[in-house]
This record gives C-alpha cells, structure tokens and sequence, in this order.
C-alpha cells in the first residue's frame, strides 16, 4: 500500500508544491524580502484568507465566473457553429478563413478600450472579449475535427443514402469529438485569461479590477493572494472541461473496450 502509495504521480506533484513553498517561506525569511517585493507564502496565506473569511472576494470571484461562463458559452456555440460551416465547405474556407484569422492575430487587449466605448462599463465587453478569446479554438479544432473521418466511412454512408445533414452529425461529429474537446479545454483556459484581461482595461469589479486596485495601493500580498485564486479557478475549470470530456467519450470508450475483448 505504503510503495504504491509513493508511485502515485499526484503525491510527488504536491510534494513538489509543498517543497517550493518551504523554500520560498525560508528564503523570505532568511533575507529579510520585503512584502512590496515579494511577500512570504505565510503572508500571501494571510491575505487569502482574509479576504474570503471578510467576503471581500466574493463578489469579485463571482463577477469574474459570470464573464468566463458566459464568454464560453458564447464563444464557444459559435466558434463550433462557424466550424461545422466551415468545415463542410471549402469554398466557405477559402473565402473567410483569412478574415477569420486576420482577426484573431489582432491582440484582444487591444479591443478593450474600443468595446469600453462601444458597449460601455460593466459585464457585457468583459464577455465578448471572452467569446472571442474563446471562438478561434471551438472554431479549429471542430473543423479539424470533422476532416478526419476516414473515406471508407464516408463511402459507407453515402451507400446508406445518408443525407449531408446525417452524415454530419452521425459520423464527422463522433468522430471528430476529442478534437473538438480538446479545443474546449484550451478555450476554458483562455476563457479564464480574456476575462482578466479584460478586467484589466474597463473592468470595475472582477479579479483583473482587483489586481488593478491592489497594484494601486501597493498591496503586493493582495495580488499574490488574487493570483492564487485566478490559479484555483482556472484549475476548477479545466478539470470541469475534463470531467465533460470523460462523459461525453464514455460510450465511444466502453464500445472500443468491447470490441478488443471479443
């Protein structure tokens, strides 16, 4: 028990963990750092926990889900939406592909101010620029995605007399669904990052408008302390995408798993 135990990949993880914050706690001990340069991770600790035994972070924490949920949600339907189009036309490809692409080098932040002026404070320009963080991945991996049916395949359903609209959704989609999740779980991360970008520019409550306020009081435990929770929730989300991922594969696994044992 006790050897398998050590094997066991998530134990080395957090020891891992456990040893950088031993080493941080003693180095900013030990030199003296000053909690404006770097705080200890007893201090950050301190911060944290403050803060949400206060309630002070609460309605940030909560402000900054709604935005990342719902630039997701947005992003991402049309993202999979324009990839199905995309990807069962190759004229469609040719003719806005490069606009597609034209706007996604353009950096977000950028967009910021602009959507400030456009559509004002508050949540609605935190959420587009989160859907279009998240359109560009749901919108490639979906046309990826739905490019590698094998020919045979398709050949089949063709004989069957499948229409377009069948053959879509009872082959391209299945089959290309862990690509098309695998690009969920990039857009979730970069849900998370548009987010707080936005927060940045024209965001009044959010974590990015704290981290703002707290790098203008110069409360450096309080953005550590703000850091760790955007680092907590970006983990949360990505292991939601991943539990989404194993429920919907499941089928797909179980019958590939009955074809090797007979």
């Amino acid at each position: 028990m006790k050897a398998g135990l050590w094997k066991s990949s998530r134990i080395w993880s957090l020891m891992l963990l456990l040893a950088v914050l031993v080493v941080w706690e003693w180095a900013a001990t030990a030199f003296a750092w000053s909690d404006l340069v770097l705080p200890a991770p007893s201090t950050v600790a301190r911060s944290l926990w403050r803060g949400l035994y206060s309630g002070y972070f609460w309605p940030h924490i909560a402000q900054t889900t709604l935005e990342v949920i719902a630039g997701l949600a947005l992003g991402g339907i049309f993202g999979f939406a324009c990839g199905l189009l995309l990807g069962e036309s190759a004229f469609g490809r040719r003719v806005f592909m490069p606009y597609v692409v034209a706007s996604q080098v353009m950096p977000k932040l950028a967009l910021a101010p602009l959507l400030t002026v456009w559509l004002g404070f508050g949540t609605l320009p935190m959420v587009v620029i989160t859907a279009l963080v998240c359109f560009f991945p749901l919108l490639e991996s979906t046309m990826t995605g739905i490019g590698q049916t094998d020919l045979s395949r398709r050949e089949l359903f063709r004989m069957l007399g499948a229409t377009r609209w069948q053959t879509l959704w009872r082959l391209h989609v299945p089959t290309g669904l862990p690509v098309i999740l695998a690009g969920l779980r990039m857009a979730v991360v970069l849900a998370l990052v548009g987010a707080v970008v936005g927060e940045f520019i024209g965001g009044s409550q959010g974590l990015g408008a704290l981290i703002i306020a707290a790098q203008g009081s110069m409360d450096t435990p309080l953005m550590f302390a703000v850091l760790t929770l955007i680092t907590l929730e970006g983990l949360l989300l990505y292991l939601a995408a991943v539990w989404v991922q194993k429920r919907l594969l499941r089928p797909y696994t179980v019958t590939q798993s009955g074809r090797q044992q007979s």
